[in-house]
């Protein structure tokens, strides 16, 4: 296994500059560190794979797409403007010297339009086998997260996920695990990791309520058996959202702090993952 840490638990707002965090990362002892897309730049990105090299990190990224990229929408222009969205964010992963990118990038996030899931899962099948060649060209692996039903109504749980990514019919369209989202939607956490053996391409952990893996009552025997299952081998990215009053975690609703301070919330998640999973 290799460990990382989503960059976003230390920002403000999704713009800020997240080479000072590298810093923090490295010196914390992870493998690596996952960036969002969100407020990226093709001259950002350039500088940040640099300062990633610079500091002896990997760094995978994460992206979603908002009303104006809507690879499910029935407005043919917004459909292509999504898919143009996919184009970019996977070169870009690329320039800053990714291979792995994930998230929420079959629907914008907190759109519901249950009447039309099945055309709208249909469509966003259909998109990622349409990028398919970019992410041959640029080596990248994309990752379909499953979310909660409060956040999306489209991929909920592991199963959806995995079926929408076979329907898309491309080996670099594969599945982002998440505990948060598993310990809301699963009756079975193992045996939903576990079935996803085949597409299962990145892992997220944080607890029940977002914040440092083991404080809360997320079913880590479970988890750890399913990745084991799953034979899963590859990055465990602590995802956490800890700290409130500010831009960024408004827009996850965090209202109050979950953790104290976000340095040693990554500290703490770095070694319960070890203690964990390696």
């Amino acid at each position: 296994m290799k460990y990382s840490v989503h960059a976003g638990l230390w920002m403000a707002q999704w713009t800020d500059e997240i080479t000072p965090i590298l810093r923090i990362v490295a010196d914390l002892g992870y493998d690596g560190v996952e960036v969002s897309l969100l407020g990226m730049s093709d001259e950002k990105a350039e500088a940040l794979g640099s300062a990633v090299r610079d500091h002896g990190l990997e760094i995978t990224c994460s992206d979603g797409l908002g009303p104006e990229t809507d690879i499910t929408s029935d407005d043919e222009a917004v459909r292509a403007a999504g898919l143009k969205h996919l184009e970019w964010a996977i070169t870009t992963t690329a320039k800053v010297g990714a291979r792995g990118l994930a998230g929420v990038v079959y629907a914008p996030w907190g759109v519901f339009d249950p009447a039309n899931k099945a055309k709208r899962a249909a469509r966003s099948a259909e998109a990622f086998a349409a990028v398919h060649p970019v992410l041959e060209a640029h080596d990248v692996t994309l990752g379909i997260e499953a979310i909660n039903r409060f956040e999306t109504d489209l991929v909920n749980t592991a199963s959806e996920a995995v079926e929408m990514a076979t329907a898309s019919g491309s080996s670099r369209v594969g599945v982002l695990l998440d505990t948060f989202h598993l310990n809301i939607e699963e009756k079975d956490v193992r045996g939903a990791i576990a079935d996803a053996r085949d597409k299962l391409v990145h892992f997220h952990v944080s607890d029940n309520d977002r914040g440092v893996p083991g404080s809360g009552h997320v079913p880590w025997s479970d988890v750890k058996a399913g990745l084991n299952d799953a034979g899963y081998d590859g990055w465990i990215v602590a995802e956490m959202f800890v700290i409130a009053g500010n831009p960024a975690s408004a827009d996850l609703n965090i209202w109050r702090n979950i953790e104290p301070e976000a340095t040693d919330a990554a500290r703490r998640a770095l070694a319960f993952m070890k203690e964990t999973f390696s």
